[in-house]
């Protein structure tokens, strides 16, 4: 009984400290692509990466661009985070995905078919 009071407490605890840590925010300016380049002492620090984007869709483009750029350079970040008018886009070798918050779900937005990425649900 003992025991379970003491997992019971340590997982409240848990989680107090999990809502008092500060949220990372994603930029909301219309049409500007982001990068998350650093997270230092819980700041974030997003570089512009383009203006005048249309979409999230050309947003993920030029972060996979520029994520394929480095990879071929000998980088071995193969994972990377952007922001596309307050959405996070996380880019990785399984595709895009996309959320609200930083630490939260993220959801499929552009999948890997072969070398192209294609919009969730679309035909082969």
């Amino acid at each position: 009984m003992l025991r379970l009071a003491i997992a019971a407490f340590a997982a409240l605890a848990a989680v107090a400290l999990t809502g008092c840590r500060a949220q990372i925010e994603p930029p909301g300016d219309a049409g500007v692509c982001y990068h998350l380049a650093a997270i230092e002492n819980g700041k974030p620090k997003f570089n512009v990466l383009a203006r005048n984007v249309p979409d999230m869709e050309h947003c993920a483009a030029q972060l996979e661009a520029m994520r394929t750029h480095f990879l071929s350079l000998g980088g071995t970040h193969s994972d990377i985070v952007g922001a596309y008018q307050a959405n996070f886009l996380f880019l990785g070798d399984q595709g895009v995905f996309t959320g609200a918050s930083f630490d939260g779900a993220r959801y499929p937005f552009l999948v890997r078919s072969g070398d192209a990425l294609v919009p969730v649900g679309s035909a082969p």
